[in-house]
């Protein structure tokens, strides 16, 4: 059985749609019929550079990981979801033995297979495999692309609720306003915080951030002609509390800092930002070597988390955020392509925004043979 097109990078910048064979499960997995695969920044990554960091694509590999389907098939021994059911798939499979599974952080468990992570293939074909436990039920007033959604929204749940420990009342900054950076804004509001601040540079991500979770937003000023990344952050955290009214200690604090933007400028103005004693959150991945001013780490004692993927419980508390309509996935969703069309939908998320001139926050790629219209 072979009827399973698939859309493989070959190279970089080089992808097709392949046929490729319908995997085989073993007892305790299940094979889902992918109805929809959300476009996530790793993968432009992957067709764009070829690696991120030691993953490195050395043969081809199919792109995608943010996605739900069908389950089509069932293993012997699997008993929690059966044939027919509509489920948000998390793409990564542990060993379950190493140190790292058993103390329950899964997400660091050295031998993980994660979809679309070298030499790893992904879900943007028309099968999928993988363990039963990763296949998450979705309740009845979830639709599938809202099932693609739970896995940028764990990333969110995962680096606001367990890392960054947010509890009500407290207050949250977050630099990125791209869909990870907004969903941790989502998060953070629905788990009761009393302040959701955003920072971004595009002054039509905040508009939108604004109408979406954040309480306040805060456009960073340009940098000075041959001010250095330390000169300017300086500048901007200063702004930063003038402008919002910050302070460094007190109910005027910045509790917790989450950045999902990986640049240098955010993660300096950050740690500057935030409260004595505060806790700061790395989310987004961008140049690996960055200049941390540790003087103020160590003197304001900044408790500094790096956030990786998911962990057990995050799935979990995503779709039940998601279904109580406590976080609306659904405006984050701009653009829909359908499987023949996945050339330009990841031409179009590289981009920023589509011909018409719409910018992109969140692309959806249907399945095969899937209508785009189809929920």
């Amino acid at each position: 059985m072979s009827d399973n097109p698939s859309f493989v990078l070959k190279g970089i910048l080089d992808v097709e749609i392949q046929q490729k064979p319908v995997p085989e499960i073993d007892p305790n997995e299940v094979l889902v019929e992918v109805k929809k695969t959300g476009i996530c920044g790793s993968d432009v990554h992957f067709l764009v550079h070829g690696r991120i960091g030691d993953f490195v694509v050395e043969k081809p590999m199919v792109l995608g990981h943010e996605a739900a389907g069908v389950v089509s098939k069932v293993g012997s021994s699997v008993t929690n979801v059966k044939v027919g059911d509509r489920v948000a798939m998390e793409p990564g499979a542990t060993c379950r033995k190493c140190e790292a599974c058993k103390e329950g952080r899964y997400q660091l468990c050295p031998d993980v297979i994660f979809a679309a992570t070298p030499p790893t293939d992904g879900t943007l074909a028309r099968y999928y495999r993988l363990p039963s436990d990763l296949a998450y039920p979705l309740p009845p007033n979830l639709s599938l692309e809202d099932g693609a959604m739970m896995e940028p929204l764990s990333v969110a749940v995962h680096a606001v609720s367990k890392l960054g420990a947010l509890r009500s009342n407290q207050s949250v900054a977050v630099f990125g306003c791209g869909p990870v950076g907004l969903l941790c804004m989502a998060v953070a509001k629905a788990l009761g915080a009393s302040r959701v601040i955003a920072v971004d540079i595009v002054p039509s991500r905040l508009e939108f951030a604004r109408a979406y979770a954040a309480t306040d937003v805060f456009l960073p000023p340009p940098m000075e002609k041959d001010e250095s990344k330390v000169a300017f952050s300086l500048r901007n955290a200063q702004a930063m509390k003038d402008k919002l009214g910050i302070a460094d200690r007190g109910p005027q604090a910045i509790d917790l800092v989450l950045d999902a933007s990986g640049a240098e400028v955010s993660i300096q103005t950050g740690i500057r930002i935030v409260k004595s004693g505060g806790t700061y959150v790395q989310v987004g991945m961008g140049n690996p070597n960055v200049n941390v001013d540790m003087f103020v780490v160590i003197c304001k004692e900044l408790v500094l988390k790096g956030s990786f993927r998911y962990g057990p419980g995050d799935y979990p508390l995503a779709i039940a955020l998601a279904a109580s309509g406590k976080v609306d996935v659904k405006p984050l969703v701009s653009h829909r392509f359908p499987f023949t069309q996945a050339r330009e939908a990841f031409e179009t998320t590289r981009s920023g925004k589509s011909p018409d001139g719409k910018g992109v926050i969140k692309a959806i790629i249907s399945g095969p043979d899937v209508d785009i219209n189809d929920a």
